[in-house]
């Protein structure tokens, strides 16, 4: 028995092939979904920091998303794990550098969360108080 491809059934399977091959569906539009601020409530939850900043974390997810993970950034917001993702995004919060390979941008400086971590020092172009201040030895 010979069988016949028509072609409706032809020209179904090869575009639906190339729809599968060409795009990133249904991730990419599952991406376009994630909001700012349930990125920022995500990232203080992972970071452990309450207030961050709105704009930091809009640029943030914006580089995230240019890199590719928007996707998986809706997943983690949905309950999925994703440890390298997440140590990814906490990363990115205390260094203060954009997550995306391709862009080499600071999207925070003085904000990133190194700072808080090392209660020893300061960004460098900050004042740590009036002059002399480093004379005196530190308060218990």
């Amino acid at each position: 028995m010979k069988h016949r491809f028509s072609r409706r059934g032809f020209l179904a399977t090869v575009s639906g092939a190339a729809l599968a091959t060409a795009s990133n569906w249904p991730g990419d539009v599952y991406a376009q979904n994630v909001a700012p601020d349930a990125f920022l409530k995500l990232s203080e939850a992972m970071t452990g920091a309450g207030g961050l900043s709105d704009d930091i974390a809009s640029d943030m997810l914006s580089a995230f998303e240019a890199a590719g993970k928007g996707s998986d950034i809706a997943a983690l917001l949905d309950g999925e794990a994703d440890r390298p993702l997440e140590n990814e995004i906490v990363a990115a919060w205390y260094s203060g550098v954009s997550p995306n390979p391709d862009d080499d941008t600071v999207l925070t400086y003085t904000d990133a969360l190194m700072w808080s971590a090392m209660t020893y020092t300061k960004p460098l172009g900050f004042c740590g108080g009036g002059m002399g201040y480093w004379t005196e030895p530190p308060t218990a």
